[in-house]
């Protein structure tokens, strides 16, 4: 497997893997030993949706030493995380709703990592047999409400402030892959993941030694610098290495 997607015509949805801009359709569990169609199925009249269906996504915080500083926060001494609301899940080119136009509302582009295997107390160094891949994210947060709460689960599990895909890619390492966000073409955010206080793999560590992980399950791994406000119209791309892009509007 490669780039695997989950799409949708009519009242069908189905995984397939993507070459060339080309979809050949998966034959059995998609954590499995999947087969896949010799011949490409027809794009017309199919919608791209978020890739997985998570049982919970899982966002980390200040997993980037320069997102702590701009945010005048200590750096933790162990993985900060949170839930996000599986309903905030957004797929690629659709639209991010901003429920407060009054308030101050961020992007925060990020990669995310997608188990593969259920996994409790696992750890870092068998943490890889456990992940199905990587995609890309956007942790959107409302900045006014965070600021007024102990908890961010609220700030950041709006509808639609989870945009991800578009696809899961299979086979890439995460460790040492550019990570940008342009808004509106500006080049907003650009960072490495080898910036990453805790990796992939010893979050995944970390987050199943307190709960367990199902396939599916999202992670979201934290943002680099240059975290910023959106407004009505604005383009969002999300750009890591190895990935295809993900890209937003804001409504």
């Amino acid at each position: 497997m490669a780039a695997i997607g989950r799409f949708q015509k009519g009242d069908e949805v189905f995984y397939a893997k993507v070459v060339d801009g080309e979809l050949f359709r998966l034959r059995g569990d998609v954590f499995g030993s999947p087969s896949f169609d010799r011949k490409p199925t027809p794009i017309r009249g199919l919608r791209t949706l978020t890739p997985m269906q998570p049982s919970k996504v899982i966002a980390v915080g200040l997993n980037y030493a320069d997102h702590a500083r701009e945010t005048n926060k200590a750096l933790p001494k162990e993985p900060l995380f949170w839930f996000k609301a599986t309903t905030s899940l957004l797929p690629d080119g659709g639209k991010i709703e901003i429920p407060f136009p009054n308030h101050r509302v961020d992007f925060e582009a990020e990669l995310a990592i997608v188990i593969g295997r259920r996994v409790r107390n696992v750890a870092p160094a068998a943490a890889a047999r456990y992940i199905f891949g990587y995609t890309a994210a956007q942790d959107i947060s409302d900045r006014n409400i965070q600021a007024s709460e102990s908890q961010w689960c609220r700030c950041k599990s709006f509808d639609t402030f989870c945009p991800l895909g578009p696809y899961v890619e299979t086979k890439i390492d995460p460790h040492n892959l550019t990570i940008q966000l342009f808004q509106n073409g500006q080049l907003r955010q650009n960072s490495n993941t080898s910036q990453m206080i805790f990796n992939c793999f010893h979050l995944v560590s970390f987050i199943s030694t307190n709960m367990t992980l199902l396939p599916g399950d999202i992670i979201l791994t934290g943002t680099p610098s240059g975290i910023g406000p959106i407004e009505s119209a604005d383009r969002l791309e999300v750009r890591i290495q190895g990935l295809n892009p993900l890209c937003n509007t804001v409504k």
